[in-house]
């Protein structure tokens, strides 16, 4: 148990000691609410059903009857609730001594960026393992991790929000996501209006993203041609580097498609602190409970790079 006493904090017990350095650090503004739909969940667990719609409407001959179509279950993502935490305890004696406070506070500090930074990194793992098969959304989803070429439809047959063949991220690689997304279809075959919105990538992307997607002629070529994915727009929300992200290869394309990406939030961070009877110590937690998942993989394309 991590007890801080006077012996952990003897230079502080001298005058003249004004700052601690390794507390100061400044952390990045929160990144996985650009990837993650916030929502609130009072249960220990939620689950989220697809529906697969209606097919075609067919001919109706003179005279003759309507075709009735009717809705099927979809497939099932279950998001399993989590408690994480994390504290601290401070000895009556450095109470005591004076130098309790300034000690809490620096150390209450220090716990929020602890909780901030694991629940980026819990965030970040879903696209990190994003093209890893040992992770479903439970045994009712459809089966597949998040990015595959072979999600299956209810009614039959496939599609996927994987380039077939990887690629590294690269003007072509994207072109032919945004061909890819635009191809999008309920699982009865209807057409849907899916497209990309951000390109999600790790801090080794960062220049080459903005070379590919900023540029005014087309990247990396003499020619006088436009950058098409600049002039179409094809990107409104933009770049988005996350620093969590632990493939330097691997890029990801956020799309509109609802319900795609979640955070469901069972427990918000909490910040607590008791007394112990018996040793007199100051104990000080923090604590959040949720789960990061996804309902509908539409909602995100990706490569895990060539």
């Amino acid at each position: 148990m991590g007890i801080i006493t006077t012996s952990n904090f003897a230079k502080d017990l001298v005058p003249g000691v004004k700052t601690w350095f390794g507390q100061k650090y400044k952390e990045y503004p929160i990144e996985y609410l650009d990837i993650f739909e916030k929502t609130n969940s009072t249960r220990a667990f939620e689950e989220e059903m697809g529906v697969t719609g209606f097919g075609l409407a067919a001919v109706k001959t003179e005279g003759g009857g309507v075709a009735y179509d009717d809705q099927e279950q979809g497939f099932v993502s279950r998001y399993t609730h989590v408690t994480y935490g994390l504290g601290f305890i401070i000895t009556r004696e450095m109470y005591e001594d004076g130098i309790a406070v300034t000690v809490a506070l620096r150390r209450a500090n220090a716990l929020a960026f602890s909780i901030r930074q694991t629940k980026e990194i819990i965030g970040a793992n879903v696209l990190n393992r994003a093209f890893n098969a040992n992770y479903t959304m439970g045994s009712n989803s459809d089966g597949k991790e998040l990015c595959a070429t072979d999600h299956p439809n209810k009614s039959g047959g496939t599609w996927r929000n994987e380039l077939e063949t990887p690629a590294d991220l690269s003007e072509a690689a994207l072109e032919q996501a945004c061909i890819d997304i635009a191809a999008f279809t309920t699982d009865r075959g209807l057409k849907i209006a899916i497209m990309p919105q951000r390109l999600i990538i790790p801090t080794s992307l960062e220049f080459d993203a903005m070379r590919i997607l900023e540029s005014i002629g087309q990247s990396g070529t003499s020619n006088n041609d436009i950058n098409a994915l600049r002039a179409s727009k094809k990107f409104p929300k933009g770049i988005s580097v996350n620093h969590y992200l632990t493939d330097a290869d691997a890029w990801f394309i956020q799309t509109n498609c609802p319900d795609g990406l979640k955070y469901m939030e069972r427990r918000a961070d909490a910040f607590g602190t008791e007394n112990d009877f018996d040793t007199e110590n100051a104990k000080f937690k923090a604590t959040f409970r949720g789960s990061f998942g996804w309902s509908d993989p539409r909602g995100i394309f990706g490569s895990p790079g060539a």
